[in-house]
């Protein structure tokens, strides 16, 4: 995520009304079907709905699609936890574990800054279903991008 704007109000939460521009500057996301519900630097949650062109064999939402939520989810908290002068943020690692199957439904995720520095964020986001059963958790690792010179 790059350029970053003055989304966020003086809490650091985003209005509501610029969730989906702030989700915007992801094109892959938004082409996903991922959704955000709420932003601030302390939590940041979305959501991805079960569809049949998601899935893998037997039904289930396909990891990739669920990985693709949490790193989306974790890169926009990562976002609203970069240090003053930064100009955005890039995945450097991401680590999933997958423990249920999602196969109806929607697949929610919220993420949670686990260490927030000058030169990375690290984010923990967490995957549920509709009944708040955990679905997987992912780690990762954020760099902090600085302008060019």
């Amino acid at each position: 995520m790059t350029e970053k704007s003055s989304a966020a109000t003086p809490e650091g939460a985003v209005a509501e009304g610029e969730l989906t521009a702030l989700l915007g500057t992801m094109p892959y996301a938004v082409s996903l079907g991922v959704e955000l519900e709420a932003a601030s630097p302390a939590e940041t949650r979305g959501h991805l709905h079960w569809a049949p062109e998601r899935c893998t064999i037997g039904g289930a939402l396909h990891g990739g699609a669920l990985m693709s939520l949490a790193d989306a989810v974790g890169a926009v908290c990562a976002y609203l936890n970069l240090p003053p002068g930064a100009a955005g943020t890039t995945t450097v690692e991401s680590k999933t574990n997958f423990f249920r199957a999602l196969r109806e439904g929607t697949a929610r995720a919220v993420a949670r800054p686990l260490h927030t520095g000058r030169s990375f964020v690290v984010v923990q986001t967490d995957l549920y279903d509709d009944e708040g059963r955990r679905l997987g958790q992912t780690s990762q690792t954020q760099a902090v991008l600085l302008p060019r010179t």
